[in-house]
């Protein structure tokens, strides 16, 4: 799937027209802002850009996670806001909200297992008021995890939800490494042996070099996204002393796009097989385990709706 940095009409989405590739969009890209008070400010989305979607061969709406944590410190919409955009076009697929818990959100183990709680909550509402608004069949839930093992306990957690999506996305993987016990194929051959059968994968941001590794998980694996093109781009602009504009954006997306399917008739390669990353157990000092297990309470309630407050 072709990620696209926005829907205004030219040159880059003419491209993406033509090469009649399935597109994701971020919600971050339909935002408005404003400056009127002072400060940067969400006022809600461009739903007239929505209308320039007309051509493309399919259009789905990513939650936006990693750009709002790293750029905003949060998620400058409610779920409400998300669900109406979600509701305003017939998206082959919307993601839900997630919390991501790349190394530069989540800086500890704590902090990890917060988001994943976090993530599940997210889940949970988005499917209540998705299935309010009668979009719930082209829902995609979202697990999130650091190690293998983070991924299927909060798949766990979504068991039902998962079970009915029959597809769900993976995040957390942009900036992974293919290789290693917490690496890409590590957590899809993870989780490849702890899902539904039926159960397919979404997985966000996957590198390009990865893909003759994924080509085992054929059968699990229904797409990836990228927009490493636009990095592509801008590099090549700023050696070549050019404009970035999007006649040269759109020339680097379809030379990825051929770059991709290449690499999916390369033979099929392995890695050997990995151990896993063990868990660390409970602290032996009897005041960081109690502290620990009210953190581990706080994380169920929040999954759990009871928390009273600002979750999300």
């Amino acid at each position: 799937m072709i990620g696209l940095p926005h829907l205004s009409e030219g040159k880059l989405l003419d491209r993406a027209r033509r090469l009649q590739q399935p597109v994701l969009i971020s919600a971050n890209a339909l935002s408005r802002w404003s400056r009127r008070r002072g400060w940067r400010e969400w006022t809600g989305w461009s739903f007239r850009l929505l209308g320039n979607a007309a051509g493309l061969h399919t259009l789905c709406l990513d939650s936006a996670g990693f750009s709002a944590m790293v750029t905003y410190g949060g998620y400058p919409w409610t779920v409400d806001d998300y669900i109406r955009l979600a509701a305003a076009y017939s998206f082959g697929w919307w993601a839900s909200l997630d919390y991501c818990v790349e190394h530069q959100v989540a800086g500890d183990r704590d902090e990890v297992l917060d988001r994943i709680s976090r993530t599940v909550r997210a889940n949970i509402e988005c499917r209540l008021r998705g299935d309010d608004e009668g979009i719930l069949d082209t829902f995609m839930p979202v697990i999130q995890g650091r190690l293998p093992s983070d991924y299927e306990r909060c798949a766990e957690a979504l068991s039902l939800t998962i079970e009915r999506a029959g597809l769900i996305g993976v995040g957390s993987m942009c900036r992974r490494p293919i290789h290693g016990p917490e690496g890409l194929m590590a957590v899809v051959d993870h989780l490849d042996r702890v899902l539904p059968r039926l159960t397919r994968l979404h997985l966000f941001g996957v590198k390009g070099e990865a893909l003759p590794y994924l080509s085992a998980f054929r059968h699990r694996v229904a797409s990836i996204d990228s927009q490493a093109y636009g990095v592509a781009a801008r590099t090549a602009a700023r050696r070549h002393n050019l404009a970035k504009t999007d006649a040269v954006v759109a020339d680097h997306m379809e030379y990825w796009v051929h770059t991709q399917h290449a690499r999916l008739r390369q033979p099929q390669r392995q890695l050997p097989i990995q151990p896993p990353t063990p868990d660390t157990g409970p602290p032996d000092d009897p005041w960081e385990a109690a502290i620990a297990e009210a953190r581990q309470q706080i994380r169920e309630l929040i999954e759990s709706g009871d928390l009273l407050g600002p979750v999300l």
